[in-house]
């Protein structure tokens, strides 16, 4: 049998959901087969920078593929953050190929209760 490859026309993004929870802004993004050591998130300059690599395996050759679909090779998505996020409080989680990143709000962008004084 003749081996079918695809060939992406661009190269692998992981699909990612940013939303808004409680005070943190929090980044999911679909990361299966990539191994927790080839992660790497940053923040630089207000800009979060998740970059990865999803390494092929070392069983499936041309030799005995018939088809080859899965997408492999280095990523990386960056997103710029709002001034109101502390960066230095980002935490991140890899758990079933989910990373996941929750940047918190900075206090000062934190709803505030302002107290009505008597006259």
């Amino acid at each position: 049998m003749k081996l079918v490859r695809w060939y992406p026309l661009q190269d692998w993004v992981p699909p990612v959901d940013v939303f808004e929870q409680n005070d943190q802004l929090v980044i999911r993004a679909e990361v299966p087969g990539v191994q927790k050591a080839d992660l790497d998130v940053r923040i630089a300059n207000g800009v979060l920078t998740l970059h990865g690599e999803r390494k092929r395996e070392t069983d499936v050759t041309e030799d005995n593929a018939f088809r080859l679909e899965r997408t492999y090779g280095p990523f990386t998505r960056n997103f710029s953050l709002p001034r109101t996020v502390d960066g230095a409080s980002v935490t991140a989680a890899y758990t079933d190929g989910i990373l996941e990143v929750r940047v918190p709000k900075a206090e000062s962008a934190k709803p505030k209760k302002v107290e009505i004084q008597a006259a």
